[in-house]
């Protein structure tokens, strides 16, 4: 079993994106954090954002006693961190990124999000759960205006609501509830460039344990999202972990 992070440029100039995986022992933190594209500064905005999320990781007492406190927490020294960047800056130019981070520990999984970066809770091959996108798109897909098909090709589907950074107010932000977690189930948290290029379907199914490691899986995940967009294949990062026996889990 592994856990395992792959950050893609793409076809992309520079990679804006930055992810993480940190662990205690006792619990694990999984962090991707995608600088926005049209703003300043993007790869500083995403590099600050992890910083100071894994930061607070490493200042816990574990397991940590209250993980939604805790995720809250993080988004918001995050959000404040990006924020001081663009002080000086006028409003539309300051950095700005989407955040997505899973907290794992006692067999469970505990997720939050801003923006279009996302979090994936897999098991048996499928798509068991994963966050809904702070995006136009995402309130047209809940209205049954478009299909899940029609995101991918829609003009306004890179439009992201919330983010970090900007103004100052506190964005908005999605929390799951605990999730339990079985013996092979893999948490997948990932940027836009992921899901923009491959279905839900083909990340529910990426991991085939007889086609390699889950490394070697998601590497062919990864490359087949960009090579889909080609050629506009956007920065991809992804981190993932594997339960193991009895919910354990092990960093590879």
């Amino acid at each position: 079993m592994e856990t395992v992070e792959i950050s893609l440029l793409g076809d992309r100039d520079d990679n804006q994106d930055r992810g993480a995986i940190v662990s205690s022992g006792e619990a694990s933190l999984l962090v991707v954090v995608d600088g926005m594209g049209g703003h300043s500064q993007g790869e500083l905005a995403a590099q600050t954002a992890v910083d100071t999320i894994t930061e607070e990781f490493e200042k816990e007492s574990f397991p940590i006693e209250d993980g939604g406190e805790f995720l809250g927490r993080c988004i918001s020294k995050a959000h404040d961190a990006v924020v001081s960047l663009g002080k000086s800056m006028h409003s539309d130019e300051r950095p700005r990124a989407t955040c997505a981070l899973c907290l794992i520990q006692n067999d469970s999984a505990l997720w939050a999000h801003i923006g279009d970066s996302r979090v994936y809770h897999l098991r048996g091959g499928q798509v068991l759960e994963r966050t809904r996108d702070h995006s136009h798109v995402e309130v047209l897909l809940q209205d049954g205006l478009i299909t899940e098909e029609e995101i991918l090709s829609h003009p306004l589907r890179n439009f992201v609501e919330c983010c970090l950074g900007g103004d100052s107010a506190l964005p908005e932000l999605n929390m799951s509830v605990p999730a339990g977690l079985d013996d092979g189930d893999i948490i997948l948290v990932c940027s836009d460039g992921l899901w923009s290029g491959v279905s839900d379907e083909e990340i529910g199914a990426f991991y085939q344990p007889n086609e390699g490691s889950l490394g070697a899986c998601l590497e062919a995940l990864t490359f087949a999202a960009i090579d889909a967009c080609a050629p506009w294949g956007d920065n991809t990062t992804v981190a993932v972990m594997r339960v193991g026996p009895n919910g354990e889990t092990d960093a590879g």
